[in-house]
């Protein structure tokens, strides 16, 4: 074998509500699609229609192997208007829960994954200062009526991107540019983060249950400089590391606030994840304070950078901050094609085996095609196929492989042969 898994090795898949379920209106990326932000102008209200297809997707990736799927609520469904949640949709969630757990495969469930409602939206979202008690209502209420039957939570995903792709270069919903609310919306976020991560364990330890995991998805990046002779392009990748990610790692982990993040009032220090959730793409270069990607190196449909050694770099830098089991939460890469998504599920688990961490868990980035935020349906990261036309899933090429390495334990030379023998697009 080229590699084998490890026994605390498993595989698994992840989505977010809004990428892929449809029949919703009431959210911001709606708003936004209304609002002709979106590339191809694709309909976030159709995407995958995964809210009524719920139950093929799940039979399909059962009969994959799959036995681990991250995904996420629409929050917008659960609690249409401030307060009044919707109990149909609750029972909806708990159907689709109960249908994966029935087919084996353990669910971790994502309670913000980049949409709000329109009433939280309008009322500024997470950049409002109620918007913890606010989060927490929703919180509370999720584990009230799913705590016993869901034992791992991601809190929030990727604080980071959402604060800086909404709120500074103003791509994203509510497409503001403001350092100040950057920053102010990030400590919000690290404040529901450190209180629902109590009040998760809280309720569900009243409930009888002691295999309580909850711990927020960190979107994580090498940072190097364009330039290495540069001082500029130096300066700019240190400065870069520490105001979107190694500010976030210690304030969202430990409690302790540090530049250029706030010190959180009535927040004790401590250790706020029971396991460290990586979401890890590429690696970004810094020419000052403009960020881009190094000239000559293997590239995806979108221009990054297919980097595999950052995925142990960043898993490395938060298990020194604390000595917990990682799970990789989003792995994966834009190729329409499918031309070599099988060599980058390679590269990346070969160098996690390889580097000795404890990883527990590995969750490609996406299970299906789906609607790729402001790419609309423009960049295809699915194992599995969407025709948007017709809504028909079919396995790719990539998705029989990571069916074979679940089935297999690894990836045998045969196995490499056949699937990961290719080359990559290079800028």
């Amino acid at each position: 074998m080229l590699i084998s898994f490890p026994e605390t090795l498993e595989l698994g898949v992840a989505s977010a509500a809004t990428q892929i379920e449809g029949g919703n209106q009431n959210n911001s990326w709606y708003e936004w699609y209304q609002k002709g932000r979106i590339k191809d102008n694709a309909d976030p209200s159709v995407a995958n229609m995964h809210y009524e297809r719920y139950a093929e997707d799940a039979q399909l990736m059962g009969g994959m192997g799959i036995r681990h799927y991250r995904l996420g609520l629409e929050w917008a469904r659960l609690e249409p208007k401030p307060g009044q949640f919707d109990e149909t949709a609750f029972a909806h969630y708990r159907d689709e829960l109960l249908l994966l757990i029935e087919l084996g495969i353990k669910p971790l469930l994502t309670l913000h994954h980049f949409t709000n409602p329109l009433w939280f939206e309008r009322m500024g979202a997470f950049s409002n200062a109620s918007c913890v008690g606010i989060y927490l209502r929703f919180v509370s209420k999720v584990v009230d009526e799913l705590g016993d039957i869901v034992s791992e939570y991601i809190t929030i995903n990727e604080p980071n991107v959402y604060a800086t792709s909404g709120y500074f270069f103003g791509e994203w919903p509510p497409g503001q540019k403001s350092l100040t609310k950057t920053l102010r919306v990030m400590g919000n976020m690290c404040e529901c983060h450190l209180r629902a991560y109590r009040l998760i364990h809280e309720k569900r330890r009243n409930m009888g249950f002691s295999d309580t995991r909850v711990s927020y998805a960190h979107h994580m990046r090498v940072f190097v400089p364009m330039n290495e002779k540069n001082l500029w392009h130096r300066l700019g990748a240190r400065l870069m590391r520490r105001l979107f990610q190694t500010s976030v790692s210690s304030a969202f982990l430990t409690g302790r606030g540090g530049f250029p993040l706030r010190r959180m009032r009535g927040i004790k220090r401590g250790i706020y994840c029971d396991f460290h959730a990586v979401n890890y793409y590429s690696r970004t270069a810094a020419a000052g304070l403009g960020a881009g990607f190094l000239p000559g190196v293997p590239v995806n449909d979108l221009g990054w950078e297919i980097y595999p050694e950052g995925i142990a770099q960043c898993a490395r830098e938060l298990y020194a901050l604390a000595k917990l089991p990682i799970y990789i939460t989003e792995n994966g890469t834009c190729d329409s094609a499918d031309a070599f998504r099988s060599r980058y599920i390679y590269e990346h688990l070969k160098v996690l085996i390889e580097s000795g961490l404890p990883v527990e868990r590995y969750y490609h980035w996406c299970f299906t095609d789906n609607f790729e935020w402001a790419e609309g349906f423009s960049a295809r990261f699915g194992i599995v196929h969407v025709d948007y036309a017709t809504q028909k899933r079919t396995i790719k090429r990539s998705g029989e492989f990571f069916s074979k390495m679940i089935r297999e334990g690894g990836v045998s030379e045969a196995l490499y042969n056949e699937y990961c023998d290719t080359d990559y697009n290079v800028k």
